[in-house]
């Protein structure tokens, strides 16, 4: 009996029975009524195969006590718990509740198979509606990959079309570029094989007069090539007209620095009053063309489309007079007073036409601002062959770097020297000590008889200003241009 009862502690049937108890309890509501009724039938054998082996103890313990021992224990305690087991709870109750109770659980019972077979009919529909969603699915991806790859296809078309637009407009730059150079040539070609002005008897016109004549042919071209000749213009500038203004100068000038110095503010000064005589310009334009405005295009486009097509209306010699007054008084070169600095009209007119030019062009070009004693800036000048290349400042520039909306387009020149700043002073205050009482010198380029202090201006050319209806004279214009045919 002692070993069957070591066998029933270590079975651990009772701790099983009690955890399969709260697992049943904790799952009671989550469970099916199958589920429920398996885990009650699993507790029932469970527990069934611990009373079996209770009752082997208990037999065996009847037996080591004789025929008649534990008697009136098994007639007092477990008789009336076997006749209360085995006895029918319903004694006593009609048959019929019996009936009902059974059929209940046969409806219930049906009622449970109709649902679960109507779940099961529910859930193969549900299936094949996924299963023909996943193929509606995979189509409509297939259809967006086919569009994309459509949509890229377009994409590199478009792609390809602007390049060949690109190309095109390029090329017709190139092809305007090259019609105006042509044109440019041609005229030159006709004039060098025309006679002389000198034989016939008339008076000499400057290079920039000739050029003047071709300006509306060439702002008739695109921005991109009028800014490509502007360019070119104003590096042939740097590169020609420079170096001829310069050996004009050493004649009367033997100081290098000097000489630079003058062509380098003549230049500065050429781009101020060109601006200046725009801006005149086309205020006068904009007040003649405004009364008779009629269209859909704004007036400011009118007026830089006239002015575009008649630059040659421009008094470019008013400007040159204008520059010439404005460096007669710089204190930079007003010394020595030998040296008319009439003598490089030429290169001031091209310079001032170039200008002019340039504030037509979207946007506009203008030259750095540059004073002496600053720090170089490397993306702006080049320092020339004669400068010190490990000073950070400017001694002078020579020439202006030109820009574009603050950035750099063109470099300019400058010589760097240690102690540039000091020297600036020292030459600026020497210059204005100097040219309080300036000298009046008649070199060879004094025959005209009259100092730089008041050097005369070039008449200007009234009848060719009045007779063009859009740069109207008013009377302050008319009164001085008679003072100065009176002097004259």
């Amino acid at each position: 009996m002692a070993d069957s009862l070591r066998r029933l502690v270590n079975n651990e049937g009772c701790r099983m029975l009690q955890e399969k108890l709260e697992t049943w309890y904790k799952d009671y509501y989550m469970n099916s009524c199958d589920q429920n009724l398996n885990c009650c039938c699993e507790i029932i054998e469970l527990n069934s195969r611990i009373q079996g082996q209770l009752f082997t103890i208990l037999s065996l313990t009847a037996q080591e006590g004789g025929h008649y021992a534990g008697v009136e224990t098994i007639k007092s305690r477990l008789l009336p718990w076997l006749g209360t087991c085995f006895s029918n709870s319903s004694v006593g109750k009609p048959i019929d509740n019996n009936l009902s109770l059974f059929q209940e659980s046969l409806e219930k019972d049906r009622q449970l198979r109709e649902l679960s077979a109507a779940r099961e009919r529910e859930i193969q529909q549900l299936d094949s509606e996924l299963n023909s969603t996943r193929v509606q699915l995979s189509m409509v991806q297939q259809e967006l990959k086919s569009l994309q790859a459509q949509d890229e296809s377009r994409q590199r078309s478009l792609e390809m079309l602007t390049d060949y637009e690109r190309q095109l407009r390029a090329l017709k730059d190139e092809i305007a570029v090259l019609s105006a150079e042509k044109s440019v040539l041609q005229s030159r070609l006709s004039r060098s094989r025309s006679p002389s002005p000198d034989s016939q008897g008339g008076r000499p016109s400057s290079p920039v007069q000739k050029e003047m004549t071709l300006a509306p042919l060439a702002n008739r071209m695109s921005t991109v090539s009028r800014k490509a000749n502007l360019l070119a213009r104003f590096s042939d500038a740097y590169a020609q007209g420079r170096l001829e203004a310069q050996t004009l100068l050493k004649r009367y000038i033997d100081k290098m620095e000097t000489v630079q110095r003058i062509i380098y503010i003549a230049t500065v000064e050429s781009f101020h009053v060109a601006k200046m005589a725009f801006r005149h310009f086309k205020i006068r334009v904009r007040k003649t063309l405004t009364p008779g405005h009629i269209g859909a295009e704004s007036i400011e486009d009118i007026v830089m489309d006239y002015i575009i097509c008649h630059l040659d209306l421009y008094d470019v010699q008013s400007s040159v007079n204008d520059v010439i007054r404005a460096m007669n008084v710089n204190p930079k070169i007003s010394f020595p007073p030998e040296v008319d600095f009439i003598v490089i009209s030429c290169f001031i007119k091209e310079i001032c036409c170039i200008a002019f030019a340039m504030q037509t062009l979207d946007p506009p070009l203008d030259i750095a601002f540059g004073a002496d004693g600053e720090i170089f800036n490397d993306s702006k000048y080049r320092r020339s062959c004669d400068s010190d290349f490990t000073a950070p400042l400017v001694f002078y520039h020579v020439w202006p770097a030109l820009m574009e909306n603050e950035i750099v387009i063109m470099k300019g020149e400058a010589v760097t020297k240690r102690g540039a700043f000091w020297s600036s002073v020292r030459n600026i205050n020497r210059s204005r000590s100097r040219s309080l009482s300036p000298i009046h010198h008649r070199g060879s380029l004094g025959k005209s008889g009259v100092s730089r202090s008041r050097s005369p201006s070039p008449p200007r050319n009234i009848n060719t200003r009045a007779e063009d209806p859009a740069c109207p004279l008013d009377l302050h214009e008319v009164l001085q241009e008679m003072k100065t045919v009176q002097q004259r």
